[in-house]
């Protein structure tokens, strides 16, 4: 359970009196606005995951990129940055949470502006992947500040909620943002928006911010952030490689050589007197089971939009920024839903609640699975809205109870292991939904014959193995053939829908009755 605050170490503001953390009244205004600063960073990680998106286009003409360069240029700052959440977490528990987070706001900020101009696609594969190793700075030491700046639990709780809503609406801003960027200037601008977000922080963030660290730091292994890496990027790129080209010898290869690397990485953090990362704290029950829920609440929400964007686009023919405004609602949603847990913990335990959470995500992918596709995409938004209602009250609470029920010296790595769960569950849910649907649309899709005969020179290829190469196919044929083809593909995609959906519901309900059981005990707010 959370420490309560006087056993807390003391944690000073850089102000004459020097006060103790836990002295301050709880919730003072200087904590609030630290709690401002402190979502600059946050924005700025979640807006340029999802910006560069709609720039990618425009990279690919200016800087003539191949397939594999622009490739590389999506996948060179999440593997960095996975690789070093859990390096850099721990690190910031040693050397100063505060002072990480302004080193990674400073080297993000300068490696943006020097990315922006960048000449040719090596360079900006490059430059995304120091993004990565400076974003890896950013994320896990704003969460552990919160832990240790908002020592009373009410509080803490709302500034998590609040810390998941900037995420929530930076994500939902990104494609919006980025495309008025790209439209506006060029696609560097993108990048180089980075520079007057950090500025605040940078500016006013050492007078208000106030550090916090371990105590009692050990040494830092260098082997071990080796392994980490070793551990965290080979899997991550062998579940992407997954979600693209199937279960293959590179995706499987990668991910076993990732898994071998975590066994040795686990092992010495076993043996150490100071591990990278404490394995202990998987031994707590509330710890691992919160950990797992986030990480089911983000494969269900990213598995979701994955198919929900192509049904949008490829089927009731939304532009993208179309589709990105229809989506606006439900991630709306998680910011009020995660706002609302918040006083919620206080009648009812917030393993409930969490529980509840899950439960809604199951009913939104029940919808799709009973449900029929075929009169328009309002069915599917209504799905999505609830998904996001369920997601967004899990994640705030399950965040709470990850840094609640570690000790407040181990916030960082906590923090540092929550948000590999962030990444890992949405790159779960993109591969393994991902690759079940286009699975059953190549099996379940039925084109009509005399294709060849109408338009020798469009080819099925394509067509046989995404929905996006059938729409594109039936471009090119004439009339009613085409519309057809539509039918075909329509119907081979919706098949994939009800059972990718099927399986998300199976995975939501038996995690919210886990939750439920398992963290039954957790008492209320306050008990």
């Amino acid at each position: 359970m959370t420490p309560s605050a006087a056993s807390q170490p003391k944690s000073f503001h850089p102000t004459a009196s020097n006060l103790p953390a836990g002295s301050r009244p709880p919730g003072s205004r200087r904590d609030w606005l630290a709690l401002g600063l402190l979502m600059f960073p946050v924005l700025l990680v979640a807006v340029d995951n999802t910006a560069l998106t709609f720039a990618l286009p425009a990279i690919a003409s200016a800087l003539d990129t191949s397939g594999v360069e622009l490739l590389w240029i999506v996948d060179a700052y999440p593997l960095v940055l996975a690789g070093l959440l859990v390096a850099m977490g721990s690190l910031g528990d040693r050397v100063g949470r505060r002072r990480l987070l302004i080193i990674g706001s400073i080297g993000f900020a300068a490696v943006s502006a020097a990315t922006a101009f960048a000449p040719n696609a090596g360079w900006l594969i490059a430059g995304r992947a120091a993004l990565g190793f400076f974003g890896a700075m950013l994320m896990p030491s704003t969460l552990s500040l919160i832990r240790n700046i908002f020592t009373d639990p009410n509080r803490r709780r709302l500034a998590i909620a609040v810390w998941a809503a900037g995420f929530s609406g930076g994500a939902a801003l990104g494609p919006i943002f980025g495309g008025w960027l790209v439209e506006q200037f060029w696609w560097g601008a993108v990048l180089l928006v980075a520079v007057p977000i950090m500025l605040p922080l940078l500016v006013l963030g050492p007078a208000f911010i106030p550090e916090s660290r371990d105590p009692a730091p050990g040494k830092v292994d260098a082997p071990s952030i080796l392994l980490s890496l070793f551990t965290m990027a080979p899997v991550v790129y062998g579940i992407k490689e997954f979600a693209t080209e199937g279960p293959g010898a590179a995706a499987l290869g990668t991910m076993a050589f990732g898994v071998a690397m975590g066994v040795v990485f686990v092992r010495r953090q076993q043996r150490l007197h100071s591990p990278l990362l404490d394995i202990s704290l998987f031994r707590n029950r509330v710890f691992s089971m919160a950990i797992t829920a986030n990480v089911l609440a983000l494969f269900s929400f990213n598995g979701f939009i994955l198919f929900l964007a192509q049904h949008l686009q490829l089927i009731e023919g939304m532009s993208p920024s179309a589709a990105g405004m229809a989506m606006i609602p439900a991630l709306v949603a998680t910011v009020v839903a995660g706002l609302a847990a918040v006083p919620a913990v206080r009648k009812v335990r917030p393993g409930f609640v969490v529980a509840a959470g899950l439960a809604m995500s199951a009913t939104g992918y029940s919808l799709v699975t009973f449900g029929s596709h075929t009169g328009g995409p309002s069915l599917l938004l209504a799905a999505l809205l609830i998904l996001a209602l369920g997601v967004g009250t899990a994640e705030t609470i399950s965040n709470d109870l990850i840094l609640g029920s570690a000790p407040p010296e181990k916030s960082g790595a906590a923090a540092a292991v929550s948000e590999t769960g962030y990444e890992v569950g949405a790159l779960l849910g993109t591969a393994v939904l991902g690759s079940i649907l286009t699975a059953s649309y190549q099996h379940n899709l039925r084109l009509p014959a005399g294709i060849t005969e109408a338009a020798p020179t469009a080819g099925t290829a394509h067509a046989g193995e995404t929905l996006a190469g059938a729409m594109e196919l039936a471009a090119k044929l004439p009339q009613p053939m085409a519309d057809s083809v539509r039918l075909a593909a329509a119907g081979a995609f919706d098949s994939g829908v009800h059972i990718t959906a099927a399986i998300g519901l199976v995975l939501m309900a038996t995690a919210a009755v886990l939750a439920a059981v398992v963290l039954r005990k957790v008492p209320r707010a306050d008990s």
